[in-house]
């Protein structure tokens, strides 16, 4: 799914390079970048997260103002910013991913023994190693 949404970009505060960028349509959805090259990539994240996250809990896919209708800060500029929603997805998602494991036959005989989850062991030593 690609999507447009229109993102207000303004001066950032103690940093004459850098700009803020607020999603009009995203409540809450706001970034920064040193540069307007960062200020755009972090824009696009940040958009793309909100919407995956809105997916995910269940919620709708927000539709976006006309570009047109978005006005700007002063000083400032409306920007499009366009989003792959299935690259980020599958990136960044929740979504489960099918995974072969190999391990030694004695610890298939000992997490069988115990009734361990393999999978579910992974996805918390990971999900530590993350966290860290």
């Amino acid at each position: 799914m690609k999507l447009v949404y229109p993102a207000k970009f303004y001066k950032m505060e103690g940093n004459d390079d850098g700009y803020t960028v607020e999603f009009p349509d995203l409540p809450g959805c706001v970034t920064e970048g040193n540069d307007l090259a960062e200020a755009i990539f972090m824009a696009q994240d940040a958009a793309s997260g909100w919407v995956l996250t809105e997916l995910e809990d269940g919620g709708r896919v927000p539709k976006a103002s006309p570009v047109t209708s978005v006005k700007a800060p002063d000083g400032g500029m409306v920007c499009a910013i366009a989003l792959d929603m299935d690259s980020y997805a599958e990136k960044y998602g929740n979504k489960a991913v099918k995974k072969t494991l190999t391990i030694p036959a004695w610890m298939n005989t000992y997490v069988k023994d115990h009734g361990i989850s393999c999978s579910q062991l992974l996805q918390d030593a990971i999900g530590k190693l993350a966290q860290a």
